[in-house]
């Protein structure tokens, strides 16, 4: 063989090895969690549209070059139902940190919990996102050493690939440049040689760098581990609370689902900020005790239920007697009970049975509400409390609602619900956080609730609407007033109760405005206790 030339046989069995690494590098995933496109579909659309999303991952790549990436592999964790990891040899070597910390939050006792309150909710999952932001930027601000062996290791990963195809460049040309009998010049071959042994450095030192980068990793685990578990905790928390505040206010999981994501983000904001925020538990706790009321209540029957007597009314027959109708050889027997007036009934006293007509709920919202009592609760947040869960139970009766604020003879506002569409959350808050102010008048919103009665008595033929009147005052009432109010309430045989929150014993004592005009009178002192008016939601 010519001493100027060299075999291209001998030469591309030397460069093999690193044409198959030039023709099919090792594919280097950047996010841990694997996902599908309507996965990425919700993260890009949830990203676009919170400007906290990306304000956070601002502030996280001045520590970070690759945050988003790591945000995008939290929201995943917490958005899919069952986030499936990819195995961290095929991560590339500057995302192994993202690996490490989702594995760790995946793992971590509270993930399960928040999973449950964010999978398939991109909005939720966000949120957790958002709540994590503290841990996540203590993590890689502790993690620095992690972050530079690793992006070194990705370098020389890449160095590494790119050598393996210059080996495969400078075969391709030294093919270029072979005779007939496969003859290559000597500086071609020389080439081809200096790329093979670039190549082996690069491998060399990529080796090399993944050791290095292994090592930091391994080092970090413990605090890696530690700071997910912190971050899952306080992600379930907040998630939980906003879940909690959200229920409390009456908005289901569904009705938020469908809203879209500013509408969602600014209520809930409105939410944590507004007027009786630190009162929404206290709006849940009414709202669970009359729904626990409405279920304690017998359709049909009148007043509350004490027992179970005997009797031919139909309509307060017990379920086991009905069952009976459901054998053919039995019929008979309930005929002759019937008959002798011996069926299992409900046994109830008390009010008269409920309403068809509005719940009207007459709010004083003088500036004496605004005194606080037990527990550090406000008249006022009782008192809205209480009408919230008049609506829920206007509503599940399938009644009109109406919230009258009232305050001074000049100062009243109206908030109308039909009972036919639902009701909007945004004008339920704007009922709840509305506040007059000034001195207390009672001529104005009990007529202006008559009036509503009575114009739902001409135009739908409904009688028998309750009216609600909770106020901490009495004042006084005029007798031509007083003459009109009786006319009107006998006519549309409408009821009015009455709550005197923390009065004087002389505002509700015998004789008094209050106790002349209420068909049913109760006075609350503990503010912290909503049980004190439980029975009202059996009757109304």
């Amino acid at each position: 063989m010519d001493e100027e030339t060299e075999q291209l046989d001998a030469l591309t069995q030397q460069a093999g090895r690193w044409l198959a690494l030039s023709a099919s590098p090792a594919e280097r995933h950047t996010t841990a969690v694997v996902a599908g496109p309507y996965d990425r579909v919700a993260w890009r659309d949830v990203y676009a549209r919170s400007a906290a999303l990306r304000e956070l991952a601002a502030q996280l790549l001045t520590r970070h070059a690759h945050a988003p990436d790591l945000l995008a592999d939290v929201f995943l964790c917490a958005y899919q139902a069952a986030p499936r990891l990819r195995d961290s040899t095929v991560m590339a070597p500057s995302r192994l940190l993202h690996h490490q910390v989702v594995t760790a939050l995946t793992q971590s006792p509270g993930f399960a919990a928040l999973r449950r309150d964010t999978a398939g909710d991109a909005y939720a999952a966000a949120m957790a996102v958002l709540a994590q932001a503290s841990a996540l930027r203590g993590l890689l601000e502790r993690s620095r050493e992690v972050r530079e062996r690793t992006g070194r290791a990705d370098r020389a990963r890449q160095e590494a690939e790119a050598a393996a195809a210059a080996v495969g460049e400078a075969l391709r040309q030294a093919a270029e440049k072979a005779d007939g009998q496969g003859q290559v010049p000597a500086p071609v071959a020389a080439a081809v040689r200096r790329a093979v042994g670039a190549a082996e450095a690069a491998e060399d030192e990529a080796r090399r760098e993944n050791g290095a980068a292994a090592q930091a990793m391994a080092a970090a685990v413990p605090g890696i581990r530690s700071a997910a578990r912190n971050a899952a905790s306080a992600a379930a928390e907040a998630v939980r609370q906003e879940a909690a505040l959200m229920r409390a206010w009456g908005v289901d999981a569904g009705e938020t689902e469908r809203m879209p994501f500013e509408e969602r983000a600014r209520l809930a904001e409105r939410l944590r900020s507004g007027r009786l925020a630190r009162w929404a538990e206290l709006i849940g706790r009414f709202r669970q005790m009359a729904a626990g009321e409405r279920a304690r209540k017998v359709e049909h029957a009148t007043g509350e239920l004490v027992g179970v007597t005997l009797g031919d009314d139909l309509s307060r027959v017990i379920p086991s007697e009905l069952a009976v109708l459901g054998v053919p050889e039995l019929r008979a027997v309930f005929a002759a009970r019937y008959a002798a007036g011996e069926l299992m009934l409900y046994d109830s006293r008390g009010e008269q049975g409920t309403g068809r007509g509005a719940v009207i709920a007459c709010v004083d919202t003088s500036h004496s509400m605004y005194a606080e009592g037990p527990g550090g609760v406000t008249r006022e947040a009782w008192s809205k409390a209480c009408a919230l869960a008049l609506l829920d139970q206007a509503r599940h009766a399938g009644r009109d609602f109406v919230g009258i604020l009232f305050s001074a003879a000049d100062k009243l506002q109206v908030f109308r619900f039909p009972g036919d569409r639902p009701a909007r959350v945004t004008d339920v808050l704007d009922f709840a956080e509305t506040f007059l102010g000034g001195g207390t008048d009672f001529q104005r919103p009990l007529g202006t609730a008559a009036k509503i009665l009575e114009e739902e008595f001409d135009d739908a033929s409904r009688a028998r609407g309750d009216i609600v009147l909770i106020t901490d005052d009495a004042c006084e009432v005029s007798e031509t007033w007083t003459r009109l109010w009786n006319e009107i309430k006998r006519r549309l045989d409408f009821r009015l109760f009455g709550i005197a929150i923390a009065t004087p014993g002389t505002a509700t004592a015998s004789g008094s405005v209050l106790e002349s005009l209420c068909d049913n009178l109760r006075t609350v002192d503990d503010l912290t206790d909503v049980h004190t008016t439980a029975d009202l939601f059996r009757v109304i």
